[in-house]
């Protein structure tokens, strides 16, 4: 029997794109602690994390190339359903009712909700500038080569680009947290038809489209081999 005609529950997320969420996400986590140390003297002590200032000069780069590696595959894997569409802009102008939880009133909503789309593009804004202004003030690699002046400006650049990352990862965990089973379909990869129906309406009726397709296939291959001498 098929798993569509027995699962009560669906795919939202599968492993590979888990693998990816959660690779970038302990990536930028160390890169926040490897690089809070070289904003102020306050955290100074984090770097007792990467065994001393010295190393943890010396990973933060390297964590950072690692994790701008992995976010291009995540954000490939994620463009098409971060699209803005209609719904999605009336769903920013509801944004009292969202945060009211008035989801009575909202619009039709997609796989990602407009609060998604808008944590996609502003890390896929923020992510290749880091690496940039990043590797200008690599050293001794390539900051050495680079005039002074722009290594400064890049090293202003990289600390207001990391505030607005950092910012845009906190919402999106809080909102992860707030929306129950959110947390549990990036760990699990599947989420109730319940949940899916109240909080992502247009995508649940696309993958109830997709069973009822794939039972009908299902109905007719049957029928054939009933068929058959």
């Amino acid at each position: 029997m098929s798993l569509a005609k027995t699962d009560p529950q669906l795919l939202r997320y599968g492993v590979w794109t888990r693998l990816l969420h959660w690779l970038v996400a302990i990536s930028f986590v160390l890169l926040v602690l490897s690089g809070l140390p070289f904003f102020h003297p306050f955290f100074w002590s984090l770097t007792g994390l990467f065994g001393g200032p010295t190393m943890t000069r010396i990973l933060h780069p390297w964590i950072g190339l690692f994790m701008s590696l992995l976010f291009v595959l995540m954000a490939i894997r994620f463009f098409k359903e971060s699209l803005f569409k209609r719904h999605d802009v009336q769903w920013l102008k509801q944004i009292d009712d969202v945060l009211a939880n008035r989801d009575e009133k909202l619009p039709p909503v997609g796989k990602n909700n407009a609060g998604q789309k808008l944590v996609y593009w502003v890390m896929l804004l923020c992510v290749p500038l880091l690496l940039i202004s990043g590797v200008l003030m690599w050293q001794p690699l390539v900051g050495e080569e680079v005039p002074i002046t722009l290594r400064r400006l890049a090293s202003m650049g990289h600390a207001y680009l990391a505030f607005l990352a950092i910012i845009t990862l906190i919402i999106h965990i809080y909102s992860g947290i707030w929306v129950k089973g959110s947390f549990q379909a990036m760990v699990r990869g599947r989420v109730s038809k319940a949940w899916a129906r109240h909080h992502h309406d247009l995508w649940y009726e696309e993958e109830m489209e997709k069973e009822r397709k794939h039972r009908e296939i299902s109905r007719r291959h049957e029928s054939r081999k009933g068929e058959s001498p």
